[in-house]
């Protein structure tokens, strides 16, 4: 029945211009088996498939080495490079034992080379091991709640214990994307770190072509192994937006994420609802001159919220205010609802202070005044 409802439709439109026929919702189509597109500042997921099944995550991976790196280690420390570090299987920036790297160069190796020979080494000298760093790697996806992710390795060459969600991974590079180190790094496209203990340099360039050919790009990591198959995730901002999408095992990847990222933005705005001062009020107050207290919001307050949402505002205070009441006190507040759910508040804040009328002198102090 449904098949024959288009046609239809567009029969009327034809045979009677006037006649506003319903626009079909358009289906996003991804090459990916698994793939998620997240809005983190709210935590809605606006596109989905095969979202919580476990998969193999391939150098995605590295977006947890990085984060628990950046939150555990010294950055600026320069490292002798183990020997567990060299000749490791995959891509390498080609370290030397001994050789001299910090461990914020390391991480630049990790994320835009995708080196699996650095992703050891930063193992090793915050974890003291790799097994040692996994556990790390573990406890961290445990505190943020992916419950559906295990570590054994930094680099995400395969193992069966080593997998993690197409959900599970939007959710970290949320969390990772608000450490403005990590973040600095994921958006790099260029770096130079050295090579040897002085010989020359090595060129970094980032494999995620997307910070290269969609504008709004901000990172974050790509991967590939023969079986777990092509794995990106990407995020993006776009006026006062971001998306966070994620494939796994996606033959066409780069396709995919151009259009998970235009479907998110195209359904998705940035709200003001409140800018400072927008909001005052006059509440009757004893003490005060002319007996108003007035208040209004300082704070701005935006949100990131469905096209075509619709949004009211209720002001709420106490009925009447007595003095002292100190300039800046909060005395009311703006909430906010979005169809009929709260979704935010403002504080109304008191514009000057009202002191207390000085105490008249008692009926003693009159008489010994007089």
């Amino acid at each position: 029945m449904k098949s024959r409802i288009l046609p239809f439709c567009l029969m009327l439109c034809f045979l009677f211009p006037g006649i506003i026929c319903p626009v079909m919702a358009e289906e996003v189509s991804v090459s990916a088996h698994a793939a998620v597109l997240l809005e983190p500042s709210g935590g809605e997921i606006v596109y989905s498939r095969n979202e919580t099944e476990r998969m193999s995550m391939a150098s995605t991976t590295k977006i947890m080495t990085a984060l628990v790196a950046v939150e555990s280690g010294n950055l600026k420390k320069s490292y002798a490079i183990p020997a567990e570090a060299v000749g490791v299987e995959g891509s390498s920036v080609y370290l030397q034992a001994g050789e001299h790297l910090t461990l914020e160069e390391l991480l630049y190796a990790v994320m835009l080379e995708s080196a699996n020979d650095a992703a050891t080494a930063v193992a090793c000298l915050v974890g003291g091991s790799v097994d040692g760093f996994a556990v790390m790697m573990n406890e961290k996806a445990v505190q943020l709640g992916l419950t559906d992710t295990h570590f054994t390795n930094p680099h995400g060459l395969d193992n069966p214990d080593h997998y993690t969600t197409a959900l599970d991974l939007a959710r970290l590079t949320a969390y990772a994307l608000d450490n403005p180190v990590f973040a600095e790094i994921a958006s790099t496209v260029r770096k130079t770190i050295p090579l040897g203990d002085g010989e020359g340099t090595r060129v970094l360039l980032n494999h995620n072509r997307l910070l290269r050919q969609y504008e709004d790009v901000i990172g974050v990591k790509t991967g590939f192994t023969r079986h777990s198959g092509r794995c990106l995730v990407s995020a993006a901002e776009r006026n006062g937006v971001r998306m966070i999408a994620v494939t796994l095992n996606a033959p066409d990847d780069w396709q995919d994420h151009r259009t998970l990222l235009d479907y998110g933005f195209s359904r998705y705005t940035s709200v003001t609802l409140a800018s400072p001062g927008e909001f005052s009020v006059e509440l009757p107050c004893v003490g005060a001159e002319n007996g108003i207290l007035t208040a209004a919001n300082t704070d701005e307050l935006s949100m990131v919220l469905p096209v075509g949402t619709s949004i009211t505002h209720r002001l709420e205070s106490r009925g009447i205010w007595f003095a002292p009441v100190e300039r800046q006190q909060t005395v009311g507040l703006v909430r906010f609802f979005a169809n009929g759910q709260e979704i935010g508040t403002v504080p109304l804040k008191a514009a000057s202070a009202v002191e207390l009328p000085p105490a008249k002198p008692g009926i003693l102090e009159r008489i010994l005044d007089f």
